[in-house]
């Protein structure tokens, strides 16, 4: 979706919808903000060929109650005790849709595990939410930490995964690295850098990820990479949230890359990125 596009719906949804009601602002926002879908990238099927599928159980709301289960797709390396990269994909379209981003990831040396988020793909299908990706990012990592205890671990998002990986950062202490990409500070900053800046929509706003606010509380190092001709989060909005960031960071910006070929333009740069910050290799 084009980047007036989707702000246009985020605005036109806060107006409508906070005439119609707390309740109805919080499910419009979440359902435009998410977009939840089973929606993928042509290439997305193809790339996906020959990734296993992964199901990790949440716990029940209730007893009795069914519990939640979020669907991933997981790519392991060449070598037996490659890193692990937790993906955590953006708004829109599915896990698979990122199959071709996960595979370039693991080219660069990682083992993948991609999840959908409740309501995206074949994961339990409900309306997500703020709240809900963040416990969505801590199953998939405490599957992970649970399945490879002895092996170095990495949370990547890509997107409105950003700010999902930066929390989910500040909540563990097991990280070895944080790697966003394409990601801003906040979706109050995402809406005052678009046309409709002016509409003052900010105080409405339920589902802030307040990725800025957060980030100088993650433990690991921190990598930051943004596209130099990405039109729909501008290349400023990652900066801001590297400028807010402690030591040790490093940020990369790929002259050419767009919001959804940077980390294909740029797989040099990450390469070097990489071995840079975390010594990887």
């Amino acid at each position: 979706m084009k980047r007036w596009t989707l702000l246009a719906s985020l605005t036109l949804a806060l107006v409508i919808a906070v005439l119609a009601g707390c309740s109805t602002l919080d499910e419009r926002q979440r359902a435009w903000i998410f977009q939840p879908s089973d929606r993928t990238w042509s290439g997305g099927l193809a790339a996906a060929e020959g990734m296993d599928d992964v199901w990790i159980k949440l716990p029940a709301a209730s007893k009795g109650e069914e519990a939640p289960k979020l669907h991933g797709l997981w790519l392991p390396a060449d070598q037996p005790n490659a890193p692990i990269l937790l993906y955590l994909h953006g708004a829109r379209y599915n896990v698979t849709g990122s199959a071709p981003r996960m595979r370039r990831m693991q080219e660069l040396g990682f083992s993948v595990l991609g999840v959908d988020y409740r309501g995206f793909g074949k994961s339990t299908q409900t309306l997500p939410s703020e709240e809900t990706a963040y416990q969505d990012a801590r199953a998939a990592w405490d599957w992970l930490a649970k399945k490879y205890p002895d092996r170095p671990r990495y949370v990547f998002g890509h997107s409105l995964g950003g700010p999902i990986a930066i929390h989910l950062a500040t909540e563990v202490g097991d990280e070895s690295g944080t790697i966003v990409e394409g990601t801003f500070s906040s979706i109050a900053d995402v809406v005052s850098t678009s046309k409709w800046g002016w509409v003052p929509v900010s105080l409405l706003i339920t589902q802030r990820f307040e990725a800025a606010h957060k980030v100088d509380k993650i433990g690991s190092p921190l990598l930051v990479v943004h596209g130099g001709e990405d039109r729909l989060i501008l290349p400023g909005l990652g900066r801001k949230l590297y400028e807010a960031a402690v030591q040790p960071k490093l940020f990369v910006l790929v002259e050419g890359g767009s919001h959804h070929n940077t980390n294909s333009v740029g797989q040099a740069q990450y390469r070097q990125a990489l071995a840079q910050l975390f010594s990887l290799k």
